[in-house]
């Protein structure tokens, strides 16, 4: 009895010190949505764009906005690999890149051009 008791005891304290956490998202899933993206130290100073990303079938396709929802570019291609995603556009008659890298769940930081250095923070869709 004593045996048995000691064993239950045991599974509860290994139930109670276990530290379960959901799986995080990654890759299409994360970068899916609508991001504000902040450029630093850009010749023309800091720019500011949003960055909207849809799930296509297993890929992403997506546009550029200004800060006041003007389509900038369609984006032209997307590199994704794992927690880093690199998409590219036309702005300002010239082809760029941005290169987003996950900081966690809602932020994001990378660059443009790796000149620039870039941050971005997920637009939460009020429900």
């Amino acid at each position: 009895m004593k045996k048995l008791s000691f064993l239950a005891s045991g599974f509860f304290f290994l139930l109670f010190t276990l530290n379960v956490k959901a799986q995080s998202k990654s890759g299409i899933e994360y970068f899916t949505g609508k991001w504000s993206m902040l450029v630093k130290g850009t010749p023309n100073g800091d720019a500011k764009l949003i960055v909207v990303l849809d799930n296509q079938k297993d890929s992403l396709a997506g546009v550029v906005q200004d800060s006041t929802g003007a389509e900038i570019s369609k984006i032209t291609n997307i590199e994704l690999k794992d927690t880093t995603l690199t998409f590219y556009f036309t702005a300002q008659g010239y082809d760029v890149n941005i290169v987003m890298n996950k900081k966690d769940e809602d932020h994001v930081i990378g660059t443009l051009m790796n000149m620039f250095d870039a941050e971005g923070e997920r637009i939460k869709v009020i429900k």
